[in-house]
């Protein structure tokens, strides 16, 4: 198919917003935005471009998301990028795996993926949620040896072990907590959520809400039947990263 020079040069605009932005709505840029949504061209040039930049353009909620591929590492993470984003110093990959147990148990207990809308709960304080992680991570260690774990590929004992070697801290989830504690190691991934605009952290009430973005992204992408087989294939590749890093630990 021939596409006109217009289409091609609105196209590009599109995706070079999108690329400096990663999402458009019709308030911010109106014209970009309804050449999106009303010329079919247009979009299909756009996601063309993110098919070749290993990334999907999705548009749900009134706003065109631009979305990584999972093995992404230029517009999106890569494990040694999140590692040293959401960890300490010379972290090991059983403390990356608890950050990420922390940032699944939040999506668990803010979206619990039934009825039309996913969302659970309004709000939830922080305090609340990490006894939420120590108990869920106390109790995966209890009922499952280590072979079931492997299975399952969720190291409970391993992520148990790193988050009670952590301190406590009497200063609360703030800025100024080392990550060597527990709360210092909280605070950081929740600032690391409301930097990439999924969460509202209210450090003052110890408190966190989700955004818009968040509710979009769960309610229409990530909890729609049709990504089952995609979130299957992820869950199968962190448990073979589970095994190699308790490999590598033992080594």
């Amino acid at each position: 198919m021939a596409y006109e020079i217009g289409e091609i040069k609105k196209s590009q605009q599109i995706f070079y917003y999108l690329l400096k932005n990663h999402e458009m709505s019709e308030k911010n840029e109106p014209a970009l935005y309804n050449a999106y949504i009303t010329d079919e061209h247009v979009q299909a040039l756009v996601k063309s471009q993110g098919e070749e930049a290993e990334c999907s353009i999705a548009w749900f909620g009134g706003v065109i998301y631009l979305i990584p591929d999972e093995d992404n590492n230029f517009l999106g993470f890569s494990k040694n990028q999140l590692k040293k984003e959401l960890c300490k110093s010379g972290a090991r990959d059983k403390d990356f795996y608890l950050s990420q147990f922390i940032i699944l148990t939040i999506l668990v207990e803010f979206y619990d993926g039934k009825g039309s809308v996913a969302n659970s709960r309004a709000q939830m304080k922080v305090g609340l949620l990490q006894n939420i992680i120590a108990d869920r991570l106390r109790e995966g260690a209890a009922q499952m040896d280590e072979e079931e774990q492997d299975c399952a590929g969720i190291a409970f004992s391993d992520m148990y072990d790193a988050f009670q070697a952590l301190k406590s801290s009497d200063k609360g989830f703030n800025g100024r907590t080392s990550r060597t504690t527990k709360e210092g190691l909280m605070s950081n991934v929740l600032h690391f959520l409301e930097n990439q605009g999924l969460i509202i952290f209210v450090e003052a009430d110890e408190m966190i809400k989700t955004t818009a973005k968040l509710d979009n992204l769960m309610n229409w992408d990530l909890l729609n039947q049709a990504n089952i087989d995609r979130v299957r294939r992820i869950v199968e590749r962190n448990h073979e990263s589970v095994k190699q890093g308790k490999e590598e630990d033992k080594a």
